[in-house]
């Protein structure tokens, strides 16, 4: 029996209407983040005021914002990006050369670098703020009733998993060479790493407790009102 071409489609479910518009939202948000993550990669917007060789970034909003509203795969791909991203900076237009060889294995200072050790730094941490982060907001949003508390935690913990790792990194893989690299004696790394975790790690970390809960309460609650 053939179908009437008269008669009008038959209208999608509401369950189907649901997944495609939350499928539309899902690409067009991470696309937004994605070319934030870009500018803040690429452009001196996303570098802040440091004490130490090791440049304070913005970079790691755009991954905590995504992990918080779009959960932790999600999270975990735009850490990503922060890794490539920085990755290409740091071999084309390093912003201190005499630690890019900790970010690549394509720039050496002296006889330090060249070690795809570096690769790990540069991107298993960022991967891992998204990670954490958003496993993080997932655990603590059902145990918590106060939405501030589980954005803003999930935040500051997210941003501090970056800058423990790429420091403890630095100071594992690298840390004769990199003293080196910057005219520091070896028994003063550790004191460096820690002034490093306090000007520039704890700043990180407050703007990303903070702009967890300002950007992605918000777009978290656009969501469930758009996708119902």
């Amino acid at each position: 029996m053939s179908s009437n071409p008269n008669n009008p489609a038959p209208k999608r479910s509401g369950a189907a209407l649901a997944t495609s518009r939350r499928n539309i939202l899902f690409i067009a948000q991470f696309g937004i983040l994605l070319a934030l993550e870009a500018v803040v990669c690429f452009t001196p917007l996303g570098s802040l005021p440091a004490i130490g060789p090791v440049v304070a970034t913005l970079s790691h909003i755009p991954v905590i914002i995504t992990a918080v509203v779009l959960g932790t795969k999600a999270g975990a791909l735009m850490g990503f990006f922060f890794g490539l991203f920085s990755f290409i900076v740091w071999t084309f237009t390093p912003p201190n050369p005499a630690i890019a060889f900790v970010f690549t294995p394509a720039y050496s200072v002296g006889e330090a670098g060249g070690s795809y050790l570096s690769l790990l730094i540069c991107f298993v941490p960022r991967i891992l703020i998204g990670v954490v982060a958003g496993s993080l907001f997932s655990a603590l949003s059902r145990i918590l009733k106060n939405n501030l508390l589980a954005h803003t935690i999930s935040g500051v913990v997210g941003s501090l998993t970056n800058t423990f790792l790429v420091l403890g990194g630095i100071y594992l893989f690298f840390g004769q060479d990199f003293a080196a690299a910057n005219k520091l004696q070896y028994q003063l790394l550790l004191g460096v790493i820690g002034m490093t975790v306090l000007t520039s790690g704890i700043p990180e970390a407050v703007l990303g407790g903070i702009t967890a809960y300002a950007v992605g309460r918000p777009l978290r609650k656009m969501n469930e009102k758009n996708v119902g």
